[in-house]
């Protein structure tokens, strides 16, 4: 890959060192940090705040959202990830979307080595740390939580404030059962 940033002055508050290749077509904002390897594809939006940790590829059309952190990830062309979220050691299909503050844990909280969950059994990746992997057109809702290793589907939709981990086939929707009680108020 041969480094390429835009010629002109970067504006105020960027930062980019390393290998990084920006396609002519991107506008930078102000504030914003690029640790390459990275390669940013044509016709991308990136918004304020994003920073890049490095081991980045974004294809065409796609979004790096405001406040929001990337590492070791792939998105293919027409990814959108607008807003507060984290995404770590993760593949995002083409045309996915995740959700304001979605989170793609990739470290579990006993620091064993990710497994799959596949239907047909449990595979150990070797790895200790593995985000998810999305299928083209996947979506997740606002403040989802993705486990390390889980695996979406084509067109599988994960609703907001879910925590989820596992497999989820194609054209299959996931969504925690809300429990919320309405009480009187009492005073003390």
């Amino acid at each position: 890959m041969t480094p390429r940033v835009p010629s002109t002055p970067l504006p105020p508050g960027v930062h980019v060192s390393g290998p990084v290749h920006i396609d002519p077509s991107v506008q930078l904002p102000h504030f914003c940090t690029i640790v390459g390897p990275a390669y940013i594809g044509p016709e991308t939006e990136i918004r304020p705040g994003v920073y890049v940790r490095g081991n980045l590829i974004a294809g065409r059309g796609c979004v790096l959202g405001n406040s929001c952190e990337f590492k070791n990830a792939l998105l293919l062309d027409g990814v959108k990830v607008p807003h507060f979220s984290y995404v770590g050691d993760t593949v995002l299909g083409n045309n996915s979307h995740l959700g304001a503050g979605v989170i793609c844990s990739n470290v579990r909280l006993d620091g064993n080595d990710v497994s799959l969950r596949l239907p047909s059994g449990v595979v150990d990746t070797g790895l200790r740390k593995l985000g998810a992997m999305l299928g083209d057109g996947a979506e997740v809702g606002c403040n989802a939580v993705l486990q390390p290793g889980t695996l979406l589907g084509r067109r599988s939709l994960v609703y907001p404030l879910t925590a989820f981990g596992g497999f989820l086939g194609h054209d299959q929707i996931v969504g925690a059962k809300s429990d919320l009680r309405r009480l009187p108020r009492r005073d003390s």
